[in-house]
């Protein structure tokens, strides 16, 4: 997954298209001996989810050309041996603005938050509230309605990973257990809606939005992140 991210962060520039940068995702993914998690997953129809700006989520690749300033969001799954991974990752498009900047430090900032205390014998709660901790200290919100997730033999497992909350609140962590942390933070309210092709999530208010995502494995130390290089 990091690999397949690293690659396609070479490829973000002013006038590829969202449809262009999901098959160089596919095409990389099916050389490495794995398959996409996502496409077909509940009828998803494309390799990568690309979410441009406000788009918060589950964007779907197009003909949409990259513009200058924008931020986009790739999102992307595998499987290989039977088991899943995902993770995703909040580029810049050529220069962007001081508050888009932001946007993208603090997000990235927060998943570093959440991870931290993602490890054996502390509750998922800390976890949560790690990462809400740092978004709402620098003046933006975190989305509430989409979480992290358990991950393995399927791409959606139990336990489910709020972005915020108490961190006396969700089961203690055990060594073994893999996870998809995943904050999604917005400039603006944290609410959010769906767009009529059933699957885009934005943000309500318009503001744009970023995510990150990395799938760790719990120890009895630091969490070992499975999807970095």
């Amino acid at each position: 997954m990091a690999e397949t991210l690293n690659m396609l962060e070479k490829e973000i520039k002013p006038g590829v298209t969202t449809a262009e940068l999901d098959q160089m995702a596919e095409a990389y993914i099916l050389s490495k001996g794995a398959s996409p998690g996502f496409k077909g997953y509940h009828g998803f129809p494309a390799t990568a989810c690309i979410s441009i700006d406000e788009e918060v989520v589950h964007g779907i690749p197009g003909e949409r050309r990259l513009v200058e300033g924008q931020v986009v969001s790739i999102d992307l799954g595998a499987v290989i041996d039977g088991y899943y991974g995902d993770a995703a990752r909040t580029f810049a498009v050529g220069n962007i603005s001081d508050e888009k900047r932001k946007l993208l430090d603090v997000a990235k900032r927060s998943l570093e938050a959440g991870v931290a205390r993602a490890r054996a014998g502390n509750k998922l709660g800390e976890v949560s509230a790690a990462i809400q901790k740092v978004v709402e200290a620098a003046g933006f919100s975190v989305v509430r309605e989409m979480v992290g997730h358990g991950i393995g033999k399927t791409m959606h497992e139990d336990p489910q990973i709020p972005n915020f909350g108490s961190s006396e609140e969700g089961p203690v962590l055990e060594k073994g257990m893999t996870l998809a942390i995943e904050p999604m933070v917005n400039i603006g309210e944290y609410k959010i809606k769906q767009k009529p092709d059933g699957w885009t999530i934005v943000t309500a208010d318009g503001s744009p939005s970023a995510h990150f995502e990395n799938c760790v494995a719990i120890t009895a130390g630091d969490a070992m992140i499975l999807t970095a290089v």
